[in-house]
């Protein structure tokens, strides 16, 4: 497991640097997407990899790792906005949104090191697409569960769907970097 911390850790320092440059550009624009928004945007992204994985043509000289990345990042601001609520104007300065952003990955991170414990490290025997096609359930669940006003009955809540999808596309960019 040692090794799956610090391939997480690999991964997330490129999606961090991606979102820290994206912030110098636009800021916090992003505090007034409502969690359905953010919601569809990685719906997007992750409906382009299942595509990407299952057409052999590609139109879009972008592949997998830049939707993987992300998603990751959505999911994290998704988080963000779960514990900020949604804003009329951005209101996060880089340093604020940074520190949030490690917040919540440490947090999924040590739930990944937590089911990693439990589950044997099952996911290297899992294939991408296979780790594709659960993000997409996550998502249809997270979708489900905003349509029922974020009620459920039995079910975990949206923010533990939210770090699941965190946790399975470093799973599948871990993969990719292997190949």
């Amino acid at each position: 497991m040692q090794q799956t911390s610090k391939q997480y850790n690999e991964v997330i320092e490129k999606c961090r640097s991606l979102y820290i440059n994206k912030l110098k550009d636009y800021g916090s624009a992003w505090r007034i997407l409502r969690l359905p928004s953010l919601t569809d945007q990685i719906f997007i992204k992750a409906q382009r990899i299942r595509q990407l994985q299952q057409n052999s043509t590609r139109k879009v000289d972008e592949g997998e790792v830049s939707e993987f990345i992300g998603i990751i990042n959505y999911s994290v601001m998704a988080l963000i906005q779960l514990e900020k609520g949604v804003v009329e104007q951005p209101d996060l300065s880089l340093d604020e949104a940074v520190e949030l952003y490690d917040k919540h990955i440490t947090i999924t991170k040590q739930l990944m090191e937590d089911k990693n414990h439990d589950y044997g490290e099952a996911w290297r025997d899992m294939r991408v697409s296979s780790l594709t096609d659960l993000i997409l359930q996550k998502l249809l669940r997270v979708k489900q569960i905003e349509d029922n006003k974020g009620k459920t009955i039995v079910s975990e809540g949206i923010d533990a769907n939210y770090q699941d999808m965190i946790n399975y596309a470093v799973f599948a960019l871990i993969h990719i970097n292997e190949v």
